[in-house]
């Protein structure tokens, strides 16, 4: 290279071209020789990270597999979900025969058909016995499997198209309440309400701020009454959330402190046992918040007079808003899903129908219509929904503030949000089996009912979960070995691609994150079409209740002051305390009872079976369509199979332990 037999020119501007080739010929060639060397080093690099990332994705398989080996499984339900996860293996077993069939079929040299009208391959051999079960494949392929796939790809296509509909719908309806400045008024004056009160349903590590919040309501004192309502079995976290009630009460806050002996109902049961309360009867309205939910001072003064001079008001909410979205790679994910829930759909639908599901916290409902409606149920998971429901078939109206955010958290690990979703998508399935006759009998108007039943319930709640797991979990890779049934592309790429755009609008600041959010959407789909029809059969996964788990994260300002009151601790004197002996044989019997209680075994993250058979799936479809030189979709499927394959074990969010 230092001594080329022919001439390099680098053109560096109009006339280099024009020099004299002489002058130049030493230096061009170093410079070649230069530039391969810096491709041959990006080469290496590159093939170096693909290689480190492929290994630290084994070693992390491995070491999965290794700590799940200790784990005892007794305590895990296997009947759940082992409908779905048996029909997945069934597809991924089939899949992978035929893959392994199609390979040999293309090492032969044999070709693939797109078109069902040519059925016999292009070689003249026909009296292999391989070659003439290939054909048979093909002709049994074209006429027996491809027409049931084609049909249900359309509908699901139909379905898809529909809901992409109603998503825009609300995103228009979006864009004109923030162009002509849409939002509830106050009639006349503001005004302090008589009777107030606000309870909170608790979790372990997050009580002391929620508390604390709550009690630091701008109301006067007199006619505030906050309950703290703990369900906890641990004596440990209840003698701690009394502390803390006795610690605001010492300061002339009426708070109350409730635990339930008989804790049935979750928390629905919590919430009609407090409202049964003989001093509850006095108040008019109640604010309800969860345990990580942390008001500011100001809650009450914005939400409360919109009461003022409308009768027919019965439910106030306000907006949700996260200390720790951006804490990892799913809480992003999570805050996109949430921002587009809130200010698009909540606000549209509380703008122009008045109705919207309650979000079960941070909201003021009016007691006298939480009593008309039939008081909270233990029916369901999703009493929130449920109360919105009747309390919207008694002629109620809602009211929904957007601009009136209240501080908390999502779930941190994937496992936490991924009982949580359970959740949230097989409870409106059971309460939609149990409305849908009050829903037709009631006596208001048939748009209404309609909107009820087709978009509340079956568009957005069972159609979204199902299309979503059918056409782009089983039939997109179904028609990698099915080429006769096809998928636009317009449906695979063009359309979601849309969709995810308009989610992604209300978090303009996670833009970066928009194909993640797409394929992490997909794969949540398992999670939610599980859910769904476990609540639609009523099977035993759809009454469960657990409590999603949050790290009792702090805001900014909650910290800061935080900080100055220790600041101010130290700087004063130390005040002695007189603890009687009843307070000092209570401690004592709770710390001989932490240090005799086993160390807790640490938790190993799960296996998620259905994930990783998908993902299995997905990357035998992608394998498929690089022999039938399908580009695009290869790469869709091959990032999809990751994305599977990362969550099925369980490598985004936090880890457990």
């Amino acid at each position: 290279m230092e001594n080329p037999s022919y001439s390099v020119v680098e053109i560096n501007g109009p006339d280099a071209a024009f020099q004299p080739i002489e002058k130049s010929r030493g230096k061009n060639a170093k410079q070649v020789t230069w530039v391969l060397l810096l491709k041959a080093h990006r080469a290496v690099g590159c093939v170096a990270w693909l290689a480190t990332f492929f290994w630290a994705l084994l070693g992390a398989i491995k070491k999965r597999l290794i700590f799940r080996q200790g784990v005892t499984v007794a305590s895990e339900k296997l009947g759940k979900g082992k409908l779905v996860l048996r029909i997945i293996r069934v597809f991924l077993v089939t899949c992978l025969a035929i893959l392994a069939f199609e390979v040999v079929a293309y090492m032969k040299g044999w070709h693939y058909f797109e078109n069902a009208n040519l059925l016999i391959p292009r070689t003249p051999d026909l009296q292999g016995l391989l070659h003439m079960v290939y054909v048979a494949w093909l002709t049994f392929r074209a006429y027996y499997i491809a027409p049931p796939i084609q049909a249900l790809s359309n509908f699901c296509v139909v379905l898809f198209l529909i809901q992409s509909a109603d998503r825009m719908m609300l995103s228009l309806g979006c864009f004109w309440i923030k162009y002509k400045k849409i939002k509830p008024r106050i009639n006349g004056d503001p005004f302090r309400s008589d009777d107030a009160e606000a309870p909170g349903y608790e979790y372990p590590k997050v009580y002391e701020q929620s508390i604390s919040a709550v009690c630091q309501l701008d109301w006067p004192k007199d006619r505030l009454l906050i309950q703290v309502l703990d369900d906890s079995n641990e004596e440990s976290i209840q003698y701690l959330i009394k502390a803390e009630v006795d610690k605001w009460s010492q300061k002339d806050i009426n708070i109350i402190y409730r635990h339930r002996v008989v804790r049935t109902g979750y928390k629905a049961g919590n919430l009609k046992s407090a409202m049964g309360c003989d001093y509850v009867k006095d108040y008019e309205f109640v604010a309800i918040f969860d345990a990580d939910f942390q008001p500011s001072p100001d809650f009450l003064n914005l939400t409360v007079p919109h009461f003022k001079d409308n009768p027919e008001l019965g439910l106030v909410q306000a907006r949700w808003a996260f200390v720790n979205k951006d804490e990892n790679l799913l809480t992003r994910l999570q805050d996109i899903n949430l921002c587009f829930h809130f200010e698009v759909e909540q606000q549209v639908n509380g703008a122009f129908l008045n109705f919207f599901g309650f979000n079960g916290t941070a909201g003021v409902w009016r007691i006298k219509a939480l009593e008309e409606s039939g008081g909270w149920l233990e029916r369901t998971t999703v009493e929130d929904m449920d109360i919105a429901v009747r309390a919207h078939l008694n002629g109620w109206k809602f009211i929904f503030l957007n601009d009136v955010k209240v501080l908390c958290e999502v779930p941190e690990s994937f496992e936490a949000y991924r009982k949580q979703q359970h959740r949230w998508h097989s409870g409106p399935m059971q309460l939609f089996r149990l409305c849908l006759p009050a829903i037709i009998t009631s006596k208001m108007a048939i748009w209404k009912k309609a909107n009820l039943i087709l978009l509340f319930f079956l568009l957005r709640k069972l159609i979204l979960p199902f299309y979503s797991f059918t056409l782009f979990c089983i039939i997109l890779p179904l028609t990698m070995f099915v080429p006769e049934a096809e998928l636009p592309m317009w449906v695979i790429y063009y359309v979601p691609v849309l969709m995810s755009f308009l989610n992604i609008l209300p978090a303009p600041k996670s833009f970066p994150f928009i194909v993640p959010y797409l394929l992490f959407e997909n794969t949540m789909s398992v999670t939610k079409f599980n859910a769904m029809v476990s609540g639609l059969c009523q099977l035993g996964s759809s009454y469960e209740w657990v409590v999603t788990k949050k790290a009792g994260r702090s805001s900014e300002s909650d910290l800061l002051a935080a900080a100055e009151r220790d600041m101010m601790a130290k700087n004063q004197p130390q005040i002695q305390r007189v603890v009687s002996e009843s307070e000092l044989g209570e401690l004592n019997r709770l710390k001989e009872q932490k240090e005799a209680a086993p160390k807790p075994i640490k938790k190993v993250n799960k296996i998620y079976r259905k994930e990783l058979a998908l993902a299995f799936l997905l990357l035998a479809a992608a394998a498929r369509s690089l022999l039938s030189a399908q580009g695009v979709h290869f790469y869709f499927l091959l990032f999809q199979g990751v994305t599977f394959l990362v969550v099925g074990l369980d490598l985004i969010g936090e880890q457990m332990s």
